[in-house]
């Protein structure tokens, strides 16, 4: 018996060591420790942690050294990173908004993808020697850009909400739209039998409308609602719940009609921009994103079929040079045809030159539809792999190209035209401008700067001169006067700006002092460490003033008002410490009043209290005192 069971011992060892755990924990290192090697070094060379991904990737998969396996199956989990990228980007957009974009997205990107697909489609067709039909397949979805690439690069440096960004996002998002109507194609050219579960273009076009309308309804009646439901709850987990389940559901209920998931997943998060949770949804989101995002470019590499590169290298080579000179000539034209200066139209293009990830779904299609031979697929599959990986490089030449103002702040004049100030304010909106009156009032010359055309113009109908330009960009600052200023202002109103867009400016100007306006306490945690000399909610202030009015309404003593205020300020400066040390919104709960007082701030308003009454008793004696020096 015993020795059936040594006998038995190795097999069973080896079995147990097959078992899809030891696989996924084995190939999770590797991957985790080659991309994280890789991201540093390429992050270190300025070129972005994309391209650090895809060449790990690429190097550990089953095509390069074989370390890691199933780069198809980690590819179609990793597509959930855009879903939930698409997400946080339709957070951002209010609905309104998006309808005021509606001329870029169906003008602008309607012609993109048209016109860029039949110039592709002609040109396989000449020089590859396919069959039009497998040409169309092929030329259709290089038209395609990535936004996974794209959008993370404008998203994290607040670009997305200005004119440039809004040009990109407008073409991306239309291509995603475009996703639906080059299935139909493919399906309508299909020499395979019909797939049986596979609906019709027609009935297609019908799901997308009635998905996107079923996704609005959901968002405005039932997840705003819950939102709500969770809201008084005050458990971080549950919103973090929440936000997996309105993605998770949002791109399963598309992919369940054949439709594309990034697109639920936007249109969910654009029915959730107006909600009060935004940010606290956003917050919790957003570590997905970055993991599930990483792992896609992972994939996209572990697929890239390094046989097919090495068979015909150079023919590879040309074919990947090829469709992104093609993509940035077609494009610049395209969008100086819509008016815009030729440095945004090619910056624009140089930024959408890649191919893009659903390349890689519809070559799947197209093969499995016998229009187009497997390696035909693997080939353009490299393709795009390929040009993804020039990427980083063209993206450094697109910056140097995006903040070029087009027609509408052609006639601008730019900051090195100013007269050199003592302050430079940053933004003159509703904040910058009682900023700079109160800079004025002591006589402190000021520059001041914004990247709205429309702000811009609008200032000088009061005879007011602002200038044109972003002020986050360091050559810009400089041309401003900074190395000459001694307060540099942000009065910008832009969530997204974090310790890492400031410290570059707090270094390059050491003489001035960087005060910032931040949206809220997590911007105020963002920013910590960042060097800046003062942060101010754009709100708090605006808030005790008017709760003092409210105390006042209610015939509040004005003793016990200012003992309030004072409270208040102590316990909101002591739980703001308790949350940048912990990196916790949720720290400090203790420190702020609530219905019947709290236990803490009642001790700290009533610690004010004797204090204060101590210090009237203090002034009383003083004054007995001096009325009777003998009785002292």
């Amino acid at each position: 018996m015993m020795l059936t069971v040594l006998a038995a011992g190795p097999a069973v060892t080896e079995r147990v060591a097959e078992t899809p755990t030891d696989t996924l924990l084995f190939e999770g290192a590797i991957l985790l420790g080659v991309a994280t090697l890789f991201v540093m070094i390429f992050r270190r060379l300025g070129l972005g942690a994309v391209l650090g991904y895809l060449i790990a990737g690429a190097l550990v998969g089953p095509h390069g050294l074989g370390l890691v396996g199933g780069g198809e199956s980690k590819l179609a989990i990793a597509e959930l990173g855009i879903a939930f990228l698409l997400f946080l980007v339709g957070l951002e957009l209010h609905p309104r908004r998006l309808w005021q974009l509606r001329k870029a997205i169906f003008g602008l990107g309607l012609a993109q993808v048209v016109v860029t697909g039949l110039i592709l489609t002609g040109l396989i067709l000449v020089t590859q020697g396919f069959s039009w039909q497998a040409a169309l397949v092929l030329g259709l979805p290089l038209a395609l850009s990535s936004t996974a690439q794209v959008l993370p690069s404008l998203k994290s440096s607040g670009r997305i909400n200005s004119p440039f960004g809004e040009k990109a996002f407008s073409i991306l998002l239309f291509q995603d739209l475009a996703i639906v109507p080059m299935i139909t194609i493919v399906a309508a050219l299909s020499r395979a039998p019909a797939d049986p579960s596979a609906p019709p273009g027609g009935v297609l076009a019908l799901y997308t409308v009635a998905a996107i309308a079923g996704l609005v309804l959901a968002g405005r009646f039932v997840v705003n609602p819950f939102l709500k439901l969770v809201g008084r709850y005050g458990e971080r987990e549950l919103f973090v719940v929440v936000g997996l389940l309105v993605v998770l559901a949002s791109a399963a209920l598309m992919h369940s009609l054949h439709l594309s998931t990034a697109l639920g997943a936007f249109i969910a998060g654009v029915m959730l921009a107006d909600s009060p949770y935004r940010h606290e949804i956003e917050a919790d989101v957003e570590p997905f994103r970055l993991i599930l995002l990483g792992l896609f470019f992972l994939a996209v590499g572990m697929v890239l079929d390094v046989g097919v590169v090495l068979a015909d290298p150079l023919r590879v080579l040309a074919l990947a040079a090829g469709l992104v000179a093609v993509k940035i000539v077609v494009l610049t034209v395209i969008v100086r045809l819509f008016g815009k200066s030729w440095k945004t139209a090619l910056g624009l293009a140089l930024l959408l030159s890649q191919g893009g990830e659903f390349g890689f779904l519809l070559f799947t299609q197209a093969a499995d539809a016998l229009l187009i031979a497997p390696e035909a697929a693997s080939l353009f599959s490299a393709v795009v792999t390929l040009s993804m990986m020039s990427t980083p490089f063209l993206m450094l030449f697109a910056r140097n190209l995006e903040f070029a103002p087009d027609r509408d702040g052609a006639d601008l004049d730019g900051p090195e035209d100013a007269p050199r100030g003592s302050a430079l304010v940053i933004g003159y909106g509703r904040f910058g401008q009682i900023v700079s009156q109160m800079l004025n009032a002591v006589d402190c010359s000021v520059t001041l700067i914004d990247k709205k055309p429309s702000q811009i113009e609008l200032s000088g109908q009061y005879d007011t001169k602002v200038y044109f330009g972003d002020g986050l960009r360091l050559d810009l600052l400089r041309r401003s006067g900074a190395d000459e200023a001694r307060l540099i202002i942000y009065c910008i109103d832009d969530p997204s700006v974090d310790a890492d867009t400031l410290r570059p400016v707090v270094e390059a100007f050491p003489q001035a002092k960087v005060l910032m306006r931040v949206f809220d306490r997590r911007q105020l945690m963002a920013i910590d460490g960042a060097g800046t000399s003062g942060a101010v909610r754009e709100v708090f202030e605006s808030s005790i003033a008017l709760g003092l009015m409210a105390l006042e309404q209610l015939d509040i003593d004005p003793r016990q008002m200012e003992d309030v205020e004072a409270a208040l300020r102590q316990l909101d400066a002591t739980r703001l410490a308790a949350q940048m040390d912990e990196g916790d919104l949720s720290a400090g709960k203790e420190h702020r009043f609530t219905p019947g007082g709290g236990r803490e701030a009642a001790s700290v308003l009533e610690t004010l209290r004797q204090r204060r009454q101590a210090a009237k008793a203090a002034r009383e004696e003083e004054a007995e005192q001096a009325a009777d020096p003998e009785a002292a």
